[in-house]
């Protein structure tokens, strides 16, 4: 029988945005850390660096997972948005049931329901239903868009920045991704208290996109506006970059949910079971600066008349 001081943790998507500050706190907590990456690269080299245990595996894979579990008390299971989520899951909840895994932290999302119009946020539903049905301590993430949201789809010319979303008038309250990694990281500690619950997660202060983009000009020093879009100008835009059917009729689908308000709220779940005041949005921005010096990955630029 293990003790709190010699488990071990199993991370999945440990190079991401809450895998990797996951796995950076338990280190700093003492506890043993395995990072399932899907290729070595200079951020699973980092997290080597720190003590990780690094394993190369594909959440598809049964073997790869399977061997990835062994030894493991708690694990955190993080699916991107792509096909092949409930797959995964399968594979997830039987190779941790074979390892004996105590328990399980799920990162789904604010939108997973039964009647979802996305395929992703019905099958993180789904997936909730199926894991809940193992024999692990299983606990359930729901948060809203993250606070790094915007890093990723916003668009720099000069100093000038700009936010171009199908999100409307809607709000939420941007959750950043270390600020989840500590709840995350609590109920991996301490699963018992979290058994068979679905948490939804958001940042400390609710906003339309006008506000945040006035907080990032604020954190910038430059003027940042918010440009709405329409849904099926953001979906021409993403395919004409190359981005999945799959992605793009998710994103489509949750920019209708969060015009209607599924996306809103705030709450004091990131305090209460992390001990962690989370972040607004000028102090993200202001402690990110380097991510917002050119635009952002998934920015998609106006049409050309």
């Amino acid at each position: 029988m293990t003790t709190q001081d010699d488990r071990l943790f199993l991370i999945t998507g440990a190079t991401g945005t809450t895998g990797a500050e996951t796995v950076r706190l338990l280190l700093e907590r003492d506890h043993r850390v395995r990072a399932l990456v899907h290729r070595e690269d200079d951020r699973s080299r980092v997290l080597a660096a720190a003590g990780a245990e690094i394993v190369v595996g594909d959440l598809l894979d049964f073997h790869d997972v399977s061997a990835a579990m062994r030894g493991v008390s708690g694990a955190y299971f993080c699916y991107p948005i792509h096909a092949g989520l409930l797959d995964a899951t399968v594979v997830f909840a039987q190779a941790a049931t074979e390892a004996g895994v105590t328990s399980l932290v799920n990162m789904s999302q604010i939108s997973a329901r039964r009647e979802a119009a996305s395929n992703a946020a019905r099958q993180h539903w789904l997936a909730e239903r199926l894991l809940d049905r193992t024999p692990l301590l299983t606990t359930h993430l729901r948060p809203t868009l993250f606070a790094e949201w915007i890093s990723w789809w916003w668009g720099r010319q000069d100093n000038e920045g700009m936010l171009r979303l199908p999100l409307g008038a809607g709000r939420h309250a941007p959750v950043a991704g270390v600020d989840q990694a500590h709840v995350i990281a609590a109920v991996l500690e301490n699963p018992a208290p979290h058994d068979r619950q679905a948490y939804p997660l958001h940042g400390p202060v609710e906003m339309d996109h006008h506000e945040i983009a006035e907080a990032m000009s604020r954190a910038l020093g430059i003027p940042v506006t918010y440009e709405p879009t329409e849904v099926e100008e953001f979906a021409e835009g993403l395919a004409s970059r190359g981005k999945s059917a799959h992605l793009i009729q998710h994103l489509s689908s949750i920019a209708i949910d969060y015009r209607n308000g599924i996306f809103q709220g705030t709450n004091n779940l990131i305090e209460v079971i992390g001990n962690r005041t989370p972040l607004t949005v000028e102090e993200f921005v202001t402690g990110r600066k380097d991510a917002f010096a050119q635009s952002g990955s998934h920015f998609v630029p106006a049409k050309r008349s």
